[in-house]
């Protein structure tokens, strides 16, 4: 526990001195990366496969009226 204290309090400090440019930098190339379609792409499969073994990919999104109404999202099984 001291170990992941002294790891968190080290990389504040180590962060607080890179700034907000190099944290927006660093935002920007992780967004290039995560909208790449070859990354959307392996994240499809990979919620799929994940879906087949949890049971939840077979539900299905559809728009129900709300008591608010408002609709939104709501799961159906199919």
């Amino acid at each position: 526990m001291k170990a992941f204290i002294l790891g968190a309090a080290v990389g504040y400090v180590l962060g607080a001195k890179a700034g907000r440019s190099r944290y927006d930098q660093i935002m920007r190339t992780y967004r290039k990366v995560a909208d790449h379609p070859a990354v959307q792409g392996a994240a499809g499969i990979a919620r799929a496969k994940v879906g087949e073994k949890t049971g939840l990919g077979n539900k299905s999104k559809t728009t129900a009226q709300q008591s608010n109404g408002r609709r939104e999202p709501a799961y159906t099984p199919s």
